[in-house]
């Protein structure tokens, strides 16, 4: 898959799916799979003899001509017989790996309160874990990549039964919001609109250091108490009466739409250089990671805006 693109797929070997092995090569002024000149191959029958059992010129052994219309007339083999990834893998491990958020999301929004919150702490730290793990391991793993999604569900569940009791009804607004954005972003992106060119993605790694300083402070300062607000910074401070939050929420929900367009940038890649079907599931992980991530910018901004009316 192209290079520069989500960090989860760098480092992955996409290429060498459909080389085949060398060509041995016969003595000089010899056709290949022939013996040097003058030389007979063993088992091959001398000059003008048939050997036994062997079918006439341009007929494969034992095969009928009935047969061998049969197995002219089969359909060439695709990607998918060939053990090589296609957009079908990709949408079908992706919607598994959907389902594995959706059924972790459901634990938390049907047990008690209190455990509820216990499964948020866990999945987001379990989530973390296996985030990177998946990121850094050079083969994909099914399991963990599932186990990811599903701690990543039991973080969501959390996070959306809290705020969704603040603020009732923003956790489907939520859910609207990241669809709305992905099917919008694929249509561009099918469109030839939206590219993941050079500039773009230079902008766009400068943007996100930049975001990830500020969530890393914003973090800290609120773990030591030095803002009190629910969002730290994000509704401490206003600009022209605005939180702060909104303009940070509406730059990351920028940053999350670019990086689903190096997601399918880099599933398209990986499909037209014929990488390897097991490939699909690391396309399927980096989808959900960069889901997971617009839910959670979308749902903090809808709870700025309600908390701010």
């Amino acid at each position: 898959m192209a290079l520069g693109g989500n960090p989860i797929f760098n480092g992955k070997n996409f290429r060498g799916a459909t080389q085949a092995p060398p060509v041995p090569q016969a003595p000089y002024g010899a056709q290949y799979g022939q013996g040097a000149y003058g030389q007979q191959q063993y088992g091959q029958p001398a000059y003008g003899q048939q050997a036994y059992g062997q079918a006439t010129y341009g007929q494969p052994q034992g095969m009928t001509d009935e047969q061998l219309r049969q197995m002219y007339a089969q359909p060439s083999a695709g990607p998918a017989d060939t053990g090589r990834m296609t957009f079908d893998d990709v949408i079908m491990k992706t919607a598994a790996c959907l389902a594995a958020v959706v059924a972790g999301a459901a634990v938390t929004l049907v047990v008690a309160q209190g455990l509820a919150s216990l499964l948020m702490v866990v999945g987001a730290l379990g989530g973390f874990v296996l985030a990177m793990v998946n990121t850094f391991k050079k083969q994909p793993s099914p399991a963990l990549i599932l186990a990811y999604a599903a701690l990543e569900g039991l973080f969501l569940g959390g996070l959306t039964r809290i705020l969704d009791g603040m603020f009732p009804g923003v956790g489907l607004q939520a859910v609207i919001g990241t669809l709305s954005v992905f099917a919008v972003t694929l249509v561009l992106f099918k469109s030839g609109k939206v590219r993941a060119t050079p500039k773009a993605m230079r902008f766009f790694m400068i943007a996100l250091i930049g975001y990830a300083v500020f969530a890393l402070i914003n973090m800290v300062m609120m773990w030591t108490g030095a803002v009190q607000s629910p969002f730290g910074l994000r509704t401490s401070f206003e600009i022209f009466g605005i939180p702060l939050g909104v303009f940070i929420g509406l730059l990351a929900i920028g940053l999350a739409a670019f990086s689903l367009v190096m997601d399918f940038t880099s599933i398209e890649a990986g499909v037209r250089s014929g990488a390897p079907q097991r490939f699909s599931w690391t396309a399927a992980f980096g989808l959900t990671v960069t889901l997971v991530w617009l839910y959670v910018e979308i749902i903090r901004l809808l709870a700025i805006l309600r908390g701010d009316d």
